[in-house]
């Protein structure tokens, strides 16, 4: 086949493709390579490989296009444990990427899990370690879970109003860089609408989890066409454990791809959890079911 039939080719697949995936089709002498409108990734901290290098070979192996990294764990220390401060660790975290031909769509800071954002007086420190990784690896989200908040800070006015502060604040440091926040909460999604026109940042936005809404009885699907394709940022594209994804009868993946293209999104899926109860601690049959159930449903 001659190269005026391949850009022939090229041509008419860049008109058919969704928008979304037409940002880095390229054309060789001898092949077409063609974006996916949805990527997939693993957290590293879920794979036991937070912060390790080993996390992209393995990701690879498991046929992932993307890790998660995170920041490393907080517990009681004043920072992250974060080896994305000292440049011998930026250059092999980013050597190693392109060696596995791996993106990082986004930095987590899992440490919030437990921690309160509202507890720390450094908030903004920590923020800005996480701004300072995302650019070492160019990532574009920051993943910032306030599960570690007090329950029920969304009705106490005082609370809600620190919290709304403290993601204004970090929210416009973000932008500032051309980076995005995505925050998880346990709201539903009209409360998520209303939280981020409280924070009023474009810096911020949500990182959607499928396990949240299916674990609180709400409609997946609804969820996703309330919040819409500009406020979700990414997404945490599992449920919680119990069986691998496509054993889950209370999560119709297929019906999510149609949600979710109806509105336009595009962009990462991330494996988070979803492994077998009963073989819990066998990361390659999880995650590795996982990731090839996801592109046979997103990347046919």
């Amino acid at each position: 086949m001659n190269k005026q039939v391949l850009i022939s080719i090229y041509l008419l697949l860049f008109v058919l493709l969704p928008a979304g995936a037409q940002n880095c089709e390229a054309v060789h002498d001898d092949c077409i390579q063609v974006a996916h409108r949805y990527k997939v990734a693993v957290c590293d901290w879920m794979i036991l490989k937070r912060q390790k290098i080993g996390s992209f070979q393995l990701v690879h192996e498991l046929k992932g296009d993307g890790v998660e990294l995170d920041m490393g764990s907080l517990g009681k220390r004043e920072m992250f444990d974060n080896k994305l401060r000292e440049p011998h660790f930026q250059q092999l975290f980013r050597e190693t990427a392109r060696k596995f031909q791996l993106e990082v769509p986004s930095v987590a800071m899992s440490g919030f899990y437990g921690q309160s954002f509202l507890e720390r007086t450094n908030y903004k420190e920590l923020v800005r370690d996480c701004l300072e990784a995302m650019k070492v690896m160019d990532a574009k989200v920051a993943f910032l879970p306030l599960g570690g908040i007090k329950a029920g800070w969304e009705g106490e006015p005082e609370l809600r109003a620190e919290v709304v502060k403290r993601l204004k604040e970090v929210g416009d440091m973000a932008a500032s860089e051309g980076l995005v926040i995505g925050i998880e909460t346990q709201l539903d999604a009209k409360g998520d609408v209303k939280l981020l026109k409280e924070v009023d940042s474009s810096g911020i936005k949500i990182y959607f989890k499928f396990q949240n809404a299916l674990e609180n009885g709400r409609d997946l699907c609804k969820e996703i066409k309330i919040l819409g394709k500009k406020r979700i940022c990414q997404i945490h594209c599992t449920d919680t454990d119990g069986v691998t994804l496509p054993f889950n009868k209370r999560l119709d993946m297929n019906k999510v791809k149609k949600t979710l293209d109806k509105i336009g999104w595009s962009g990462w899926l991330v494996v988070e959890r979803s492994r077998d109860k009963d073989d819990v601690h066998n990361v390659r049959k999880n995650y590795g079911t996982n990731i090839e159930y996801l592109k046979e449903v997103f990347q046919k």
